[in-house]
């Protein structure tokens, strides 16, 4: 296969980062709007806070792998 064609592990992690950080704004908007109604289904939005929480902690994971180790 040709190298320039292939993305390195990096840009891969970078472009899943992105897509994880909209798919929670996402979630965010959607909550906000659902709470915003007054008559939002309260088991609904617990399980999309669950969801965008999950979300979040995948995001820290690819951020401490694309963080360089330092050691000091």
């Amino acid at each position: 296969m040709n190298m320039s064609s292939q993305m390195g592990t990096d840009e891969v992690l970078r472009v899943k980062l992105e897509v994880l950080r909209r798919e929670h704004r996402d979630l965010d908007e959607a909550i906000h709007a659902l709470e915003e109604t007054g008559k939002a289904d309260v088991l609904r939005i617990r399980r999309l806070k669950k969801q965008k929480l999950a979300i979040k902690d995948r995001i820290a994971v690819i951020e401490d792998n694309l963080t360089p180790d330092i050691i000091a």
